[in-house]
C-alpha cells in the first residue's frame, strides 16, 4: 500500500481550502497537522538558501541529462558537475534531487564485439577413434 506524500496532500488542502470546507476539517481528513500545514505554506512563501541552491543544481543536472541524452546516471553527472561548475557536492544530494526530479539513466544496449579474436587452433586427428588401446601408454 502506497502512502501518499505529505507536499501532495498539503498541495490538495490549498486547493480545497477557499471552498465549503474548513480548513481544520481538511486537514484532518488528510491526516496532517494543521500547524504543519502552515509550515508548509511559509516554505513555499520564502524558501530556504538551502532550497534556493537545491533549485540552481536541479537546472544544472537537467541541462547534463538533456546535453548528454540522459546516459549519465547520479555518479557520472556528480562527475559532471565537478569538472564543469567546480561545484562540490555529495553523490547523495545529486542522487536525492534526480529523484525529484524524476530522472533516471537510461540503459543502452550492449553491442557486439567484432574486433580480433584468438585463432582456433585444430589437432591433428591422431586416433581416428581409434580409442582401444593394447597396453598403457600407447595412444
Amino acid at each position: 500500500m502506497d502512502e501518499v506524500p505529505k507536499k501532495k496532500k498539503y498541495q490538495v488542502i490549498q486547493d480545497m481550502a477557499g471552498g465549503d470546507f474548513s480548513l481544520q476539517l481538511l486537514c484532518k481528513i488528510a491526516g496532517v497537522s494543521r500547524s504543519g500545514y502552515y509550515k508548509w505554506v511559509k516554505r513555499q512563501s520564502c524558501p530556504s538558501p538551502k532550497q534556493l541552491e537545491n533549485e540552481e543544481i536541479k537546472e544544472k543536472i537537467l541541462e547534463c541529462h538533456k546535453k548528454l541524452k540522459g546516459i549519465y546516471g547520479y555518479r557520472r553527472i556528480l562527475v559532471w558537475l565537478r569538472l564543469t561548475y567546480n561545484l562540490c557536492i555529495n553523490h547523495k544530494r545529486v542522487k536525492r534531487l534526480m529523484n525529484e526530479l524524476d530522472i533516471r539513466a537510461r540503459i543502452r544496449q550492449k553491442r557486439p564485439y567484432y574486433g580480433k579474436k584468438e585463432a582456433y587452433i585444430v589437432s591433428n586427428n591422431h586416433l581416428n577413434r581409434a580409442f582401444q588401446a593394447s597396453k598403457p601408454n600407447e595412444k
